[in-house]
């Protein structure tokens, strides 16, 4: 194959990762692909990770490492757009403090930009459990398709979960991104979602590599495992963007996907919302606030542009906020 090597940002914020980010950060440096820089993003850490990376830094002089300082504590979301807003390379890749990349992730992942000239390229996930000693497929790419064209073709895949979410284990171009603004939104603590939805209105081009590059690791500080009122929160400001894209949408089929994924959404968070916390307040105030944006009108259950099962959903997040709950609870207990 026959391209000049271009330059990757592999963006890495860190907080509170001590016990994790050599790890991160050697699998950076064992990478077979070689002309990288690695944009370590400081969120004013309060523990030992900074002199750790320092450490590595003086270690590994031939190989560049940058640190990248924030002025403040300001979260995931502003640490990545400092990443974006320092990175050099063609494309970006955001890689998690306390995760790591396969030795060949990133060489196989230009290997397949190159070629098919993919604005972004994903490859595949394992989710590993250290504590437990399992290994599972959490985030599979589903499509049937290696190399998707076309924004109509890519917006559908995506809104019938295709491809993963996460803004992990993705290589894109860095035109794609400032051209198109996809920054990170300020305060949202988990918007990969926002962001790959975001990215996904504007696509023309994704590839699809089956090969293992990326390995996320559960361990009792994921946030997988820590939802609580802030991301409840969160959730709600998601929705409000996807319902904003849907009113900006003049593209009738472009709003009907746009609507089944929020729909979607919705649904999916109130449970997500009830398992992590069992809190009625907590529920009913999402609850409340998904129900002032847009769901299926009446004519729409007419339609069939909409499934039988996204109709029946819809119908129960569209109750007055008292008797939905007691119907979400007589549907799925505790």
């Amino acid at each position: 194959m026959k391209y000049m090597n271009p330059l990757v940002s592999i963006i890495i914020p860190v907080f509170k990762v001590e016990e994790f980010i050599r790890r991160c950060i050697l699998s950076v440096i064992n990478q077979t692909y070689q002309n990288i820089e690695c944009l370590v993003v400081d969120d004013q850490s309060p523990d030992n990770s900074i002199n750790i990376v320092k450490d590595i830094i003086s270690e590994f002089s031939d190989f560049e490492i940058k640190i990248i300082t924030q002025p403040q504590n300001m979260g995931l979301s502003m640490a990545r757009n400092a990443g974006i807003d320092v990175a050099k390379g063609k494309y970006m890749y955001f890689l998690d403090s306390d995760d790591e990349i396969t030795p060949n992730a990133i060489k196989q992942l230009v290997d397949l930009a190159e070629k098919t000239n993919a604005e972004l390229t994903l490859g595949h996930c394992l989710c590993i459990n250290e504590a437990e000693n399992w290994t599972r497929d959490y985030f599979p790419i589903k499509s049937q398709k290696d190399f998707l064209k076309g924004n109509t073709e890519i917006l559908n895949e995506f809104i019938n979960g295709e491809y993963p979410v996460m803004a992990c284990d993705k290589l894109v171009r860095r035109d794609f991104v400032l051209k198109n603004q996809l920054y990170f939104v300020q305060d949202l603590f988990s918007q990969d979602v926002l962001w790959s939805f975001q990215s996904a209105l504007k696509l023309e081009s994704v590839a699809f590599l089956r090969e293992d590059t990326y390995l996320y690791y559960f361990h009792s500080a994921s946030i997988i495992h820590n939802r609580g009122e802030k991301h409840f929160g969160n959730w709600i400001t998601i929705a409000n963007y996807m319902n904003q894209a849907y009113l900006n949408e003049n593209n009738e089929d472009r709003k009907q996907l746009i609507l089944r994924y929020l729909v979607d959404f919705k649904v999916m968070t109130l449970q997500m919302n009830w398992k992590a916390q069992k809190n009625k307040a907590l529920w009913k105030r999402s609850y409340d606030a998904y129900s002032r944006l847009k769901g299926l009108s009446i004519f729409d259950y007419f339609s069939s542009k909409y499934s039988t099962k996204l109709k029946k959903e819809n119908f129960y997040i569209s109750l007055p906020t008292n008797l939905g709950y007691k119907l979400f609870r007589k549907r799925f207990g505790d």
